[in-house]
Order: C-alpha cells, then sequence, then structure tokens
C-alpha cells in the first residue's frame, strides 16, 4: 500500500514563476549603483522579486524608505513598458521597454555643475 500524500492537481497556465531580474538586468542596475555608491548618493539597496512585479530599491540611509525603485512589470510588455523607475514619493519617472533608456533618467542625476 501507497503512503504517499496525493500531489495537488494546479491547472496548467495558473502556476507562475516569481519574478525577477536576469544577470543581464542586474549587470546593468548594479553599474549605475556603482557609479552613485562612488559619487556619495547611495549607501545601500533591496532587491525584492515577485508574483506580478520584481523590485530593486535604492536608498541613501539603511533606515529609510527607498529613495528610487527599479520595477519590472511583465504584464506592461505590450502596453507602457516592462520596466519603471518610481521616485520617494511614488510618481513614476520614466517607463518603457530598454532598460538602459529608463535608467538614463538616474544617470542625470551624476551629472553636477562644479563650483
Amino acid at each position: 500500500m501507497n503512503m504517499e500524500a496525493p500531489v495537488p492537481f494546479t491547472p496548467p497556465g495558473r502556476v507562475t514563476d516569481p519574478v525577477a531580474f536576469d544577470r543581464r538586468e542586474l549587470s546593468v542596475i548594479l553599474r549605475l549603483y556603482g557609479q552613485m555608491v562612488a559619487a556619495g548618493e547611495w549607501r545601500d539597496y533591496g532587491i525584492s522579486p515577485g508574483r506580478e512585479v520584481a523590485v530593486f530599491a535604492v536608498f541613501r540611509r539603511t533606515a529609510e524608505h527607498p529613495l528610487y525603485r527599479i520595477e519590472k512589470r511583465p504584464k506592461l510588455r505590450a502596453k507602457q513598458g516592462i520596466y519603471a523607475v518610481i521616485g520617494e514619493g511614488g510618481q513614476v519617472l520614466r517607463r518603457g521597454h530598454d532598460l538602459e533608456a529608463v535608467l538614463r533618467v538616474l544617470e542625470r542625476k551624476l551629472i553636477r555643475p562644479i563650483d
């Protein structure tokens, strides 16, 4: 007699893998992160994969709200774009299909006049 527990049945198409950043995307994000750390603007980050969205959050200090959130939402691929940069107040700073183009809004923060 077999005493194993039955495997629960899940309908096809209902099982979704969590959304996460792939190696190429993380490489682009971490390159910008390194530049901003070297400039003294950013100090910490957090990565959060999820069922519908993956988030790379950037912090000025460890124990505060994220300064920026870089989000990946595959469901918006055909509409506004899969990537978005969201500011501290929740405003969408840039949205698009190309991660490097979306992150340019943050690279402009590196360009400052010299006194």
